[in-house]
């Protein structure tokens, strides 16, 4: 070998390696702008804190939010070489909308669809600058699952009770009406933020989806399925209430005015919400498998859908002491819920057992009417065996036709339901109800909170047949 040749070879080599070491840095740049270009640019398109896409949207005419039918929730109007938001329904869809503003935000459709509605979620967006050719200067329309009759009539029926109403189709999953009361009208938010946001009601908060409450007795359709399943109960088992159930030394769990049910099976049972029979039920089921059940129903869980929710709060069973075990099962003790939930449980019994996952954007359509996305219905959970379902729906069927939730109850039309009444450390009980109908045939399931306003079928109950008989007109 040639000395010579020694270090040219040297120099080749690291000619070689200089080359490989730009060609992975070129790759590595590539790869980050692809990942920059294509998988975060809607992230950082809306972000926030990009004002740069905020200033642009108001010389864009903002698509439309609708309801089912068509009838406009949201739109645009040219003011001043700028387009402002109104909703035309003023303070009636405030939480299911949300609200456009310069000076606070988005929140609601407005702020998870904010891309679709402004026009930059587009398909021919990915084609960079080449999509100005087919840029037509407005955004898509956001079609809801919501019927806006149905809606105002939920409205109406809280009147200035503070609570909230979820509606549902139980086969499907779909949000028919959600209202959260008090609300507040998105039209005039710039001038009414300071009070609206610190008022002590609370109005910017979506009772609905977030509020978090005891559910009290409507948990014991879950308890009875639960009890069913594990065959500590069928429905011939006698159970025997004397008016309170002695829990260890220190405790005492009683009936409601201190009435003792005597011998009861579990469909009388929870026709008259017998406190005993359930808190019984709970300690035979155990920490163990109430907290299984109670995770097979979904509340450990987000439902990661267009609603916004707040978590569930369920107590550590490991932890609890027998009292306060009895306790969650008739819903009290450290357990909250939302809404929300409650009415995805009554839809899971109406469902022979299969939980939807609920949902209430329908579609997206551009300005020409081509669809670019729509939903179609996925089943979330089954937890609960279809036999087993069936007959927790027909001791549902029982509490309104002969127990707690008469008041519930239509001419010509079986209603499944069950009643409510919450204790709160913070005032008056809560007042619940949740049910479906037709009882043979489920079209509609719905939830009713009244917040502080006490039992259960006599408050919630008329509230939600009023909603039933226009959600089955």
């Amino acid at each position: 070998m040639n000395i010579h040749d020694i270090p040219h070879k040297a120099i080749r080599r690291s000619i070689h390696k200089a080359a490989l070491f730009s060609i992975a840095l070129l790759v590595l740049l590539l790869s980050y702008v692809v990942y920059i270009q294509v998988i975060e640019s809607n992230t950082l398109a809306f972000h926030p804190l990009n004002r740069r896409t905020a200033e642009t949207s108001r010389k864009v005419e903002r698509g439309q939010i609708t309801d089912i039918h068509g009838k406009v929730l949201a739109l645009s109007k040219l003011s001043q070489q700028e387009y402002q938001r109104e909703y035309p329904y003023d303070a009636v869809f405030s939480h299911v909308v949300g609200y456009d503003s310069p000076k606070y935000g988005k929140t609601g459709i407005e702020g998870i669809y904010d891309g679709y509605l402004s026009g930059q979620i587009n398909p021919e967006k990915r084609l960079g600058a080449i999509s100005q050719l087919f840029a037509n200067g407005a955004g898509n329309t956001v079609v809801l699952t919501v019927d806006a009759q149905l809606q105002q009539v939920a409205y109406q029926a809280l009147g200035n009770h503070r609570g909230a109403i979820v509606v549902m189709s139980p086969k499907t999953g779909a949000i028919l009406a959600m209202v959260s009361r008090p609300s507040f009208d998105p039209n005039t938010l710039d001038t009414t933020w300071n009070s609206i946001s610190q008022a002590a009601s609370s109005p910017l908060l979506n009772r609905a989806a977030q509020g978090l409450y005891p559910p009290g007795s409507i948990i014991k359709v879950m308890i009875a399925e639960a009890a069913l399943a594990e065959q500590l109960a069928d429905k011939n088992h006698q159970f025997t209430c004397s008016g309170s159930l002695k829990i260890g030394s220190d405790y005492t769990l009683t009936e409601s005015n201190n009435i003792a049910h005597g011998k009861l099976n579990l469909r009388e049972a929870l026709a008259v919400s017998c406190n005993v029979t359930f808190g019984q039920l709970a300690l035979d089921l155990g920490r163990t498998r109430m907290a299984k059940y109670f995770e097979r129903y979904g509340f450990t869980q987000l439902i990661s859908s267009d609603i916004q929710e707040s978590a569930n709060q369920l107590p550590d069973f490991a932890k609890l002491n027998d009292g306060d075990l009895a306790q969650t099962g008739i819903g009290q003790g450290s357990l909250l819920v939302t809404p929300l939930r409650m009415a995805m449980l009554a839809s899971t019994f109406a469902n022979k057992g299969i939980m939807m996952k609920p949902y209430l954007v329908q579609k997206i359509m551009t300005p020409d009417g081509t669809i670019l996305n729509q939903t179609s219905p996925v089943a979330w959970l089954s937890p609960a065996d279809s036999k087993l379902a069936s007959q927790v729906a027909d001791m549902m069927v029982s509490v309104v036709k002969e127990g707690t939730g008469s008041a519930a109850a239509l001419r010509d039309i079986q209603v499944a339901g069950k009643t409510g009444t919450a204790e709160n450390p913070h005032g008056a009980s809560h007042s619940w109800f949740i049910g479906f109908a037709p009882a043979d045939n489920p079209q509609v399931a719905v939830a009713v909170i009244v917040e502080n306003a006490g039992s259960g079928g006599t408050v919630a109950a008329p509230l939600a047949r009023q909603i039933l008989l226009q959600a089955l007109r």
